[in-house]
């Protein structure tokens, strides 16, 4: 189990990160070669004191529609620039219909954070977007869509139980269970993560304080959906995320406040399943498509 951890580590490292960097800066920018007339720039967004960097793709239209994308796990906070570009990059490829999308892929921090408290800066950049982006982009937003993948999964699930969008798709999103992740690591069937370790100095283990484990699940975040919402998960993801995940589904069934929520479960594929199906791309089209009508 551990070697097969240390495999996919780096195998999301490399998925994220073999991409052409984007230079930081407060308003550095470039034509994409996605879009003639669109513009691809790194910006600081600010909202209520919080700040968190960007890679924004603007197209050349001034009223838009926005996707907000979050990306994975990358463990370094000076990788999470690259990381949210390459994210731009897989969620603009796989959806087909672009025209007058904006993206803003937000380059939420990891480090001397625990786990979960980055959703502060996951928000400032929505809140930017419904809020401050008009004016400083000189655009006019209509939808405002969210999309993340795996712990961008995580903390797009999240922000469905904080803010009104107009459709959310989580991919793999997780953990979704603390308790059960870092009691593994504890026990040394699984190698020692930051998050559990930071977790466990903040806490105490596991079986002293599980509820402070508990807190931070996605388990505890399956209802008060404020948006119609889409999960897609490879069912030959880890073990660590499929044991939890028939939980985290009958918690959301039982849901009496929550809007629309649909799963696509794509057998034989593992976490990084929604880029790697026809029929997920599909599904991610026709639901995106239809959230902005």
């Amino acid at each position: 189990m551990n070697n097969r951890n240390a495999l996919l580590g780096i195998w999301l490292v490399i998925f994220f990160l073999n991409a052409p960097r984007v230079s930081i800066g407060a308003e550095s920018a470039k034509l994409n070669s996605q879009g003639a007339g669109a513009l691809r720039i790194t910006k600081k967004l600010i909202y209520n004191g919080i700040t968190v960097d960007a890679v924004i793709k603007k197209p050349a239209s001034t009223t838009v529609d926005v996707m907000l994308t979050y990306h994975g796990t990358v463990g370094s906070d000076k990788l999470i620039l690259s990381a949210a570009s390459k994210t731009l990059d897989y969620f603009d490829a796989l959806y087909v219909n672009d025209t007058a999308l904006m993206y803003v892929s937000v380059a939420y921090p990891e480090e001397k954070l625990l786990f979960g408290d980055n959703v502060l800066q996951a928000e400032a950049a929505l809140l930017w977007v419904q809020h401050k982006a008009e004016q400083e982009l000189g655009i006019k937003i209509g939808k405002v869509l969210l999309a993340g993948h795996s712990q961008g999964g995580y903390l797009v699930t999240r922000l469905n139980t904080m803010h009104e969008t107009d459709g959310v798709v989580a991919s793999a999103p997780g953990p979704l269970n603390l308790v059960f992740r870092c009691q593994l690591e504890e026990d040394g069937k699984l190698e020692a993560s930051r998050t559990c370790i930071a977790l466990e100095k903040q806490y105490g283990a596991t079986d002293i304080n599980p509820q402070a484990y508990r807190d931070r699940s996605l388990l505890s975040f399956t209802s008060g959906y404020k948006a119609d919402i889409l999960f897609f998960q490879g069912m030959a993801d880890s073990s660590i995320q499929l044991a939890s995940w028939p939980s985290f589904k009958k918690n959301i069934d039982s849901c009496s406040d929550c809007k629309h929520v649909q799963y696509i479960e794509l057998p034989g594929l593992p976490h990084e399943a929604l880029f790697m199906s026809e029929k997920a791309k599909k599904d991610f089209n026709s639901f995106i498509d239809q959230k902005r009508r």
